[in-house]
């Protein structure tokens, strides 16, 4: 019986064969479900106040299709880079996890660093959270997705190193898994914020 079970976990992914591995993956997904509660809220919110511009400029004034398509780009780019290292992971492809893993941390980095050029435009032309109700919203929502994506990136640089340290072993690849689904769902909450943010604040 014990031979079966054992035979069992061998065939399974390399980051669901230990019981502490599968707890924590679903305990992620359980939070998962928090961060969509916490994003709808900042949605709603956004929605509602989007109209609410005062004398400051409106979405249409502000939001460039250029700089918006390049982080689109950048992030969506670096989902399916995170898949791949997630990919060659369960090959145990150790070299070719970590350098997709690199490659998905410099595109995060790269939407980051054009996220904060945006803001500092949008302040040098006047637009902060002091402005009007519909820019404190815009900042808090994309703000918050931004610092989630900076966390992500921290996150796979340290595991990335208890990767070249360890090595791939269940806990580690475990760690892997999770990071990815976090990065996967940062990518879905922008395409929200994309299509209901800056499409929607270009064409209205």
């Amino acid at each position: 019986m014990a031979e079966a079970a054992h035979h069992y976990d061998e065939k399974m992914p390399l980051e669901y064969r230990t019981e502490e591995s599968r707890l924590n993956i679903l305990g992620f997904w359980i939070f998962l479900g928090a961060e969509v509660a916490l994003f709808a809220t900042l949605f709603a919110t956004y929605l509602v106040l989007f109209q609410r511009t005062g004398n400051g400029p409106t979405a249409e004034e502000l939001f460039q299709v250029k700089g918006v398509m390049i982080e689109t780009i950048l992030l969506l780019t670096s989902s399916f880079t995170c898949g791949l290292a997630v990919f060659e992971m369960r090959r145990g492809r150790l070299t070719w996890l970590l350098a997709w893993l690199l490659v998905t941390l410099l595109l995060g980095a790269g939407f980051i660093t054009f996220e904060v050029r945006e803001f500092i435009d949008y302040v040098h032309e006047g637009a902060t959270m002091q402005t009007s109700a519909f820019l404190s919203s815009f900042f808090v929502l994309v703000g918050t997705h931004g610092a989630h994506v900076s966390v992500g990136i921290v996150w796979m640089i340290l595991i990335m190193i208890q990767l070249l340290q360890r090595g791939l072993t269940p806990r580690t690849a475990r760690k892997v898994f999770i990071v990815s689904l976090y990065w996967h769902f940062l990518d879905v909450v922008w395409i929200f914020i994309f299509t209901l943010v800056y499409l929607t604040g270009m064409v209205i």
